[in-house]
């Protein structure tokens, strides 16, 4: 594969609040971390070489968070790609604390939000965040106090952007009273589609959704089956067309597929150049039913 056959120009556009404009097949960088998402990577290097062959390959968004490490996934995109491309749009996340691997906890007290948010900006290397996402909406502290600190923070300058992750449609609607919503990151992909109403939330207000965890593909990609088949007939992986589907199943769709490895990130990037047909999507769309 060249490098314009993996360009994540070809996965199209799309705007976010109505001024950050990116190519809609991102990077998500949690897994450049240790095990459990806890602690530097195994090698540290790969990790940098994964972050700008994910740049060379055209990639204008990359999804972070302060808890990844913690706060090792944003020095390492500090490493390598300090300072930035000007059509680079780092998005990152507070409202999860970690006391050890696989431990994630919520705490949306606004000096929290705001002390981590002061971290993130530092860690990057920014005098701005482009994209502050509230990691989980913590139940033991009122919405208000938790979007309206990051509104204190959007008109200090500190933040550009407010996006949420895991929510509901209705917690949407809620934290849309305010401060403007702009993205939604919830688990999405071919497999697990709960999150259908409030991906069509987002097409009906042009909010940018985020689908984490991605390439699950599951026991569809069993060898015979129907996904199986269709990858066979277009030579591609089923996990290209768990990405594929994605694109093709919204414009407001932005995937994030995430690897500490540069040959499986180029074989994630691939993705852009499958063509599914309609009626291969509508296969696909009926598969987890």
């Amino acid at each position: 594969m060249t490098n314009e056959t993996m360009s994540a120009k070809r996965s199209g556009s799309l705007t976010i609040g109505g001024d950050l404009t990116v190519h809609r097949l991102g990077y998500g960088a949690m897994q450049l971390t240790g095990p459990g998402v806890w602690g530097d990577p195994r090698d540290p290097d790969e990790a940098v070489r994964v972050l700008r062959r994910a740049v060379e390959l055209d990639v204008t968004f990359i999804d972070t968070a302060d808890a990844y490490g913690p706060f090792v996934s944003e020095m390492l995109i500090r490493k390598a790609l300090h300072p930035y491309p000007d059509n680079l749009v780092i998005a990152t996340k507070a409202g999860l604390t970690r006391s050890g691997p696989d431990d994630w906890r919520p705490v949306g007290r606004p000096e929290y939000l705001r002390q981590q948010v002061h971290l993130s900006l530092r860690h990057l290397g920014v005098e701005r965040i482009d994209l502050l996402q509230l990691h989980r909406i913590d139940p033991k502290v009122p919405l208000e106090e938790q979007i309206g600190e990051l509104k204190l923070l959007q008109d200090e300058g500190k933040i550009r952007h407010i996006g949420l992750s895991e929510v509901s449609v209705e917690q949407i609607e809620a934290a849309s009273k305010i401060a403007k919503i702009v993205s939604v990151q919830n688990l999405y992909n071919l497999v697990k589609r709960d999150a259908e109403p409030v991906l069509q939330y987002c097409e009906a207000n042009q909010i940018a959704f985020i689908p984490w965890f991605p390439l699950a593909t599951g026991q569809l990609a069993k060898a015979g089956g129907p996904l199986d088949e269709i990858a066979t007939r277009l030579q591609a992986k089923p996990s290209q067309l768990a990405l594929a589907w994605l694109l093709k199943r919204s414009p407001v769709m932005l995937p994030i597929p995430g690897t500490s490895s540069v040959a499986h990130l180029e074989e994630n990037m691939a993705a852009v150049s499958i063509e599914l047909s309609d009626a291969d999507f509508q296969t696909l769309l009926g598969l987890a039913q």
